[in-house]
C-alpha cells in the first residue's frame, strides 16, 4: 500500500472514535516522591488523533498536515510566511543561512562578518554564526531583566556587523521595538529567536515581528510541541524563499515534495556550467540542507496550536503562583520587567542572592533530593564553553551580568502540566530551604 486512499472516511471515523474511548487517570501527587518536572510536554488524544490521521495517509514527508500547521501558526503570529524544519537549532540555521545568500549582495552575511548576539543563553542562537563562516560577537545581559539592551547592541556596532540575532530568554521579552531600531539605523538584519517565548509581547507586538525573521522550537519542553520541529517565520517573501530553498537541500526548484514541474520550466533553462535543461529539480544554488519536518511531526503541531492559548495562559498562571510565595524570600532576586513586556514564559528565573545560607549547588542538590526539577540558564557565559574554546570571536565590553547569570541564577518550572500543589511544594520547599529553618521541609511546607 503506497498511500492512504484504501483508508475510507467511515474507517478513519471509526479509528478516531476508537482513540478518543482512551481516558487518561490524572496521576496523584505526592510531595518528595513524586517528581516535579521543570518542563514536559501536555498532548493526549487529539493529538494521536491527528498524527494517526497522518499515518493513515502514508504521507512521511511533509503534506496537508504541514501546510495546515504552517497556516495556523501564520494566523496566530499574524505573518505572511512560516517555514517549517525540524528543530529550533535548525530554524536558527536556516534562518542566519538565508540572511548569507548572494541575492541580498552587499547586505548579505559574508564569512568574516560579525553577528551580535548574547554570551548567555542557549548555545543555538551562536552556532549558526559559526557555521556560516561569520564572527559572534558578545554582548551583555541585564541580569535584572536577563535579556540584553538597545545600549549594548549600539556599542558592539562595528564597520564588520552584519547582523544581530538574540533570543528572548525564558518567555521575557526583550525591547525588540529600540534593538530593532538600532538595526535600523546600521542597517542591519535581526533575528529573533523566540523559540522559548511563543506568543511574548513588547510593546503589544507579538515577540518575532519585530526583525526580519523570528524562530521558533518545538521541543516537548517548549509552549507547543512536534517531538522534534522548528519554524522560521518573517512578512519578507524573499527571505521565506531562501529559507525554504537552504531547509531543502538548497535546491532551486520550488516543487513541493512529489510535486513535479510547478514552473513549468523543468527542462528548459540554463544554471551555471550545467548542460543546458538539466533538470530544475537537480539545481542546487545553495550549500543547503535536509530539514524539512515531517508530517505526522506537523499533525500533531496543528492539534497543539488549539491549546496553545491555554497553555499560555496557564504558564502565566503558573508564574503567579510562584512569585506570589518567592517574591518574599529575602535570598531570591526575581526579574524586573518593563511595563511593555507581556512574557509567555518558559520557567521561573530565579537569582539567589550573594548572601543566601545556601550556595547554588547546595541548594539544587536539595531540590534535586525533594524531586523537584531545577535548570540553569542553558549554557551561562558561552565563552567559558568547551565548545567556544580556539574560536574566533570578540566581547563587546564585559560579561559581568552573563557571569552574574552564570553563578547564581536557576529557573524552575511553569509548564502547563504542573498542578497548583506541585508549585506550593516547590515554592514552600524553596523557602524554607533559604529561610535557614530546617534543611528538611516541615510538614507546613508540605502541599
Amino acid at each position: 500500500m503506497n498511500d492512504g486512499a484504501a483508508f475510507t472516511a467511515e474507517l478513519r471515523e471509526d479509528i478516531a472514535a476508537l482513540i478518543f474511548k482512551n481516558n487518561e487517570p490524572l496521576p496523584v501527587f505526592t510531595p518528595g516522591t513524586t517528581p516535579v518536572p521543570v518542563s514536559g510536554k501536555v498532548t493526549g488524544n487529539p493529538e494521536r488523533a491527528c498524527m494517526v490521521e497522518a499515518a493513515l495517509d502514508g504521507k512521511l514527508t511533509g503534506g496537508r498536515f504541514n501546510e495546515l500547521f504552517e497556516a495556523s501558526l501564520a494566523r496566530f503570529l499574524g505573518v505572511e510566511h512560516v517555514v517549517t524544519v525540524n528543530s529550533g537549532s535548525s530554524a536558527n540555521l536556516v534562518a542566519l543561512s538565508a540572511l548569507s545568500a548572494r541575492e541580498w549582495g552587499k547586505r548579505a552575511v559574508q564569512p568574516g562578518d560579525e553577528v551580535i548576539t548574547t554570551a548567555a543563553g542557549f548555545p543555538t542562537t551562536i552556532a549558526p554564526i559559526l557555521q556560516v563562516g561569520a564572527t559572534p560577537v558578545f554582548v551583555d545581559v541585564d541580569p535584572s531583566t536577563w535579556n540584553t539592551t538597545a545600549q549594548h547592541i549600539r556599542a558592539a556596532v562595528s564597520g564588520r556587523t552584519g547582523a544581530v540575532i538574540l533570543a528572548h530568554t525564558l518567555g521575557m521579552p526583550f525591547d525588540a521595538e529600540e534593538i530593532a531600531a538600532v538595526c535600523r539605523e546600521y542597517d542591519l538584519r535581526l533575528i529573533e529567536d523566540c523559540c522559548d517565548a511563543l506568543g511574548a509581547r513588547s510593546n503589544g507586538r507579538l515577540a518575532g515581528t519585530f526583525g526580519h525573521a523570528g524562530t521558533l522550537s518545538f521541543y516537548p519542553a517548549h509552549h507547543i510541541t512536534t517531538g522534534e520541529g522548528g519554524a522560521v517565520f518573517t512578512d519578507d517573501a524573499e527571505l521565506a524563499r531562501l529559507a525554504r530553498a537552504f531547509r531543502d537541500w538548497g535546491r532551486h526548484c520550488r516543487c513541493a515534495p512529489a510535486q513535479d514541474n510547478a514552473c513549468g520550466r523543468r527542462f528548459s533553462g540554463r544554471y551555471g556550467d550545467l548542460p543546458e535543461g538539466y533538470d530544475h529539480k537537480y539545481v542546487y544554488m545553495y550549500a543547503g540542507y535536509n530539514m524539512k519536518m515531517t508530517d505526522m511531526a506537523a499533525a500533531c503541531g496543528v492539534a497543539q496550536m488549539e491549546r496553545l492559548p491555554g497553555f499560555i495562559r496557564a504558564r502565566r498562571e503558573n508564574y503567579a503562583r510562584l512569585r506570589d510565595v518567592l517574591q518574599h524570600c529575602r535570598f531570591l532576586r526575581l526579574p524586573e520587567l518593563p511595563d511593555n513586556a507581556e512574557p509567555s514564559w518558559f520557567g521561573f528565573p530565579v537569582l539567589l542572592a550573594d548572601d543566601a545560607p545556601l550556595s547554588r549547588l547546595e541548594l539544587l542538590k536539595e531540590l534535586d533530593a525533594r524531586k523537584i526539577g531545577v535548570r540553569l540558564l542553558f549554557a551561562g557565559n558561552a565563552v567559558r564553553q568547551p565548545f567556544m574554546q580556539g574560536r574566533t570571536y570578540r566581547v563587546s565590553g564585559n560579561l559581568a551580568g552573563t557571569d552574574m547569570l552564570t553563578e547564581r541564577a536557576f529557573w524552575l518550572g511553569v509548564w502547563p502540566g504542573l498542578t497548583p500543589e506541585m508549585l506550593r511544594y516547590v515554592a514552600e520547599s524553596l523557602v524554607c530551604l533559604l529561610d535557614g529553618k530546617s534543611r528538611s521541609i516541615p510538614k507546613t511546607c508540605r502541599a
